[in-house]
């Protein structure tokens, strides 16, 4: 039997920062890419396969993705030419996205799949800095449609089996998301309100923490920080799939001009 695999929240940035000229503290943005590069040692063994999910994909019901070669989703525009040539050409894993429909079907989620899609920028950026090599199967799953967090809570909860089948639940998203906020000055202290409402929500015991963040839209700076709150869900299904884990603070630092947090569950010590 494998290992248990651990599951992940991770920040996945802007667009295609890592890659090209931001215009932000580079010193910031080298300590964020290396927690990230770190990411790849936090599994007690080599991962079968990554299931990601990432904010920047949903749909009617949670769907995975079934090809067996995901094509590459630049979904970001305005940035250089060289950022539309990144390539991370990670296998599918038609059989995992089977397993995951498998999981949801006996938890009573309505589910779907999608042939043809394939690595958004939430999933790609990131996970070069992680799995460089690509040398991992991957697939994402798609969050549900209407963004109900305890919805995306039960379908974590479906999923936990995948941990002790040697799949690397890695879920991407931001603690802070606002658009019209990155680069205004107002940003900063909004994100350090809401990040330390998180981290009070994210110490607690696991029953509680998952109450705190179905409520998430009652913390102080929540609409600052999520106008809409794609970029927070992905946090909910990594805090369902941990089960009865205890959340780990894995990055706590300021990029972008925001305060961004990550959050590690089953990480041996």
């Amino acid at each position: 039997m494998s290992a248990r695999m651990p599951v992940v929240f991770i920040p996945h940035g802007g667009g295609p920062w890592p890659f090209v000229e931001t215009g932000f503290p580079k010193h910031e943005l080298e300590v964020l890419a290396g927690y990230l590069r770190g990411v790849h040692d936090l599994p007690p063994e080599p991962p079968r396969a990554l299931l990601v999910v990432s904010a920047h994909w949903e749909e009617e019901v949670p769907s995975v993705m079934t090809s067996p070669q995901p094509p590459m989703l630049f979904d970001y525009s305005g940035f250089p030419e060289e950022s539309y040539q990144l390539s991370w050409p990670a296998a599918g894993s038609p059989a995992l996205a089977g397993r995951v429909r498998t999981l949801l079907d006996e938890a009573g989620i309505l589910n779907g799949e999608d042939d043809t899609r394939g690595f958004d920028h939430g999933t790609f950026v990131p996970l070069m800095l992680t799995y460089p090599k690509a040398e991992v199967p991957a697939i994402q799953l798609s969050l549900k449609k209407g963004l109900d967090p305890a919805q995306h809570l039960e379908i974590g909860r479906a999923l936990q089996p995948l941990r002790d089948e040697g799949v690397f639940i890695v879920a991407s998203g931001m603690t802070f998301h606002n658009l019209r906020a990155f680069r205004h000055p107002s940003a900063t202290p909004v994100s350090e309100v809401f990040d330390a409402w998180l981290r009070d929500v994210m110490a607690r015991e696991p029953e509680a923490r998952n109450t705190g963040l179905v409520e998430w839209g009652a913390a102080p700076g929540a609409r600052q920080a999520h106008p809409r709150e794609e970029h927070l869900l992905p946090l909910m299904v990594a805090a369902g799939a941990a089960g009865s884990d205890r959340a780990v603070l894995g990055f706590a630092g300021t990029a972008f001009g925001v305060r961004l947090s990550s959050y590690h569950f089953g990480v041996l010590s």
